[in-house]
């Protein structure tokens, strides 16, 4: 069974990604980018919750990954353009995610993003994230409207833990950039110290076990 990095938020898409993921032959390690302090405990403890009901409906355990993010939010915001903020954080994860999935023998990462559900997912900013690292990114979600996604999260039981109250991450974009372009990006990441937080947060990562 082929290994694949699943990055799990606790919103509703990303379980329903890791479920299909999962159901179509790709053992899982989870992923969760800790933001404190512009989320909570609570959105943490969510994102487990839907892990661990992910792995009791599809009978398939995988490990689960704790990583901090927070301390890439706090430059992102103090240092760069507020429009670009969700990018350059997607940015870090991915690139985060790709050096935990080569050292977990993970062959892709797996994502629940949805063409067009927010600013950050135009098909022109999905692919300049995608850039920054060599791992491919499967999104099982791309082309679905939400109504399904909701009706699959239903289907499995996540959905009610997605939907339940945890606190949003106060650093998303303001007005944000919908057709951002690479040397914009590359730009605002010279202003933060790229390499030090990828290497900051994969040290950091922890393995936790689901509630």
């Amino acid at each position: 069974m082929e290994k694949a990095l699943y990055l799990v938020s606790g919103g509703i898409d990303s379980p329903v990604a890791a479920y299909l993921g999962i159901c179509s032959g790709w053992k899982p390690v989870f992923v969760y980018f800790d933001n404190v302090p512009f989320t909570g405990a609570d959105t943490k403890e969510r994102a487990l919750r839907t892990i661990e009901r992910v792995t009791r409906v599809t009978g398939v355990k995988g490990e689960t990954i704790v990583v901090p993010h927070g301390r890439d939010l706090e430059m992102i915001v103090g240092r760069c353009k507020r429009n670009f903020s969700c990018l350059l954080c997607k940015r870090m994860m991915y690139r985060k995610a790709e050096r935990i999935a080569d050292q977990h023998g993970c062959g892709v990462i797996v994502t629940g993003e949805i063409l067009g559900e927010q600013a950050s997912q135009t098909l022109r900013n999905l692919i300049l994230d995608s850039t920054v690292v060599r791992t491919p990114i499967l999104r099982p979600l791309l082309g679905m409207n939400k109504l399904e996604v909701e009706g699959i999260a239903k289907e499995i039981g996540t959905f009610e833990i997605s939907t339940s109250r945890a606190q949003p991450c106060s650093a998303a974009a303001v007005k944000a950039r919908t057709r951002a372009k690479p040397e914009e990006l590359e730009g605002e990441e010279g202003k933060i110290p790229v390499e030090e937080l990828v290497e900051e947060g994969v040290r950091g990562a922890v393995r936790v076990s689901p509630p």
